[in-house]
């Protein structure tokens, strides 16, 4: 998958994964430490955690065309590298809560789990969510970097100033003053 509509189909697809692998990983969480939203909640963070983890393939996949398409460059570089191992992160979250959700279905049933299960679980699934959490966030400020590090620091401050002064032919020139001569 290269475009989508016209647009690089990365730019579209990272900002699914960008949202849904925090969200999984917050929801997950709290499915781990609270027993009424794992209740309500675990379905819907399983699904989720499945769509990003089908996700986040496609996104990188799309990323190495459009590297193609820009060429090398080392921001770009390591944006990759980066967003090559999201997918790992993912999978984990994706098991351990399979596993929680295994344990939901075995307490609905009537069935005790013991606590030390409880615990290991529960830790296995925070552990992964929050591995999750701090590769989606290298990910995107790596991304964030490539696409937009050369923009920002080719800003210049330009002081409030009237409309007369903004539109001056010089490029360096500060408000109130004249051209030096």
């Amino acid at each position: 998958m290269s475009t989508i509509n016209g647009l690089p189909a990365h730019i579209l697809l990272n900002h699914f994964v960008v949202v849904l692998a925090p969200l999984t990983a917050i929801l997950a969480i709290l499915c781990a430490l609270w027993p009424a939203a794992r209740r309500r909640l675990i379905w819907l963070v399983l699904l989720v955690s499945v769509v990003t983890l089908v996700l986040t393939p496609l996104t990188t996949n799309s990323g190495g065309w459009l590297r193609d398409k820009l060429g090398p460059s080392p921001a770009i570089k390591s944006h990759q590298e980066l967003g090559e191992t999201l997918i790992y992160m993912v999978a984990a979250l994706v098991a351990t809560i399979i596993v929680l959700a295994a344990v939901h279905i075995r307490q609905a049933r009537g069935h005790t789990v013991k606590l030390s299960l409880h615990a290991v679980v529960g830790l296995l699934v925070i552990a992964a969510a929050v591995a999750t959490l701090v590769q989606s966030y290298r990910v995107g400020e790596s991304g964030a970097r490539a696409a937009w590090g050369t923009v920002a620091s080719a800003q210049t401050f330009r002081p409030n100033c009237s409309a007369t002064a903004r539109r001056s032919s010089e490029p360096f020139a500060v408000c109130g003053s004249s051209p030096a001569t």
